[in-house]
């Protein structure tokens, strides 16, 4: 048996994260010493890594949940499995188009800001909403 910081560095999962995942329900309580120490074994260990492994995939916590339920049920189709996964690889193509969008935003300001001593900056200008400097002295009255 071992402790949490043992389960944690053969699980790749912080102590706080395992007891996170405890309070939340998505892993089982860890059994206890007489002393009240959290004890892990090498099954627990394994829920851990495959929860690592999920999140590092980009599931969600309630996905995780799903797919620790379908891992646990040696009766599931397997059907649903991949049907949560599709699902995940368009959330994480939504998640990409939109980085790109932001990206692309981003580097237009850039090359639109000059970058000199002057305090102008379409950047900023950009962030407050495109509000002229004259505009921001009469807000701040």
């Amino acid at each position: 048996m071992m402790n949490i910081g043992e389960a944690a560095a053969a699980s790749g999962v912080s102590a706080k994260m395992i007891r996170y995942y405890e309070e939340t329900g998505l892993i089982p309580p860890a059994g206890r010493t007489s002393s009240g120490y959290r004890t892990y074994g090498p099954k627990e260990v394994q829920i851990l890594r495959f929860v690592r492994r999920a999140r590092d995939l980009g599931f969600p916590m309630e996905k995780v949940a799903d797919l620790l339920a379908l891992w646990r049920d040696r009766s599931r189709a397997s059907a649903d499995v991949k049907h949560l996964a599709e699902a995940q690889v368009q959330a994480l193509e939504a998640r990409i188009r939109e980085m790109q969008e932001m990206k692309a935003a981003l580097q237009h300001l850039v090359h639109s800001c000059a970058g000199d001593q002057r305090p102008d900056c379409p950047i900023l200008d950009d962030l407050g909403g495109h509000m002229a400097s004259a505009g921001l002295s009469a807000m701040a009255r």
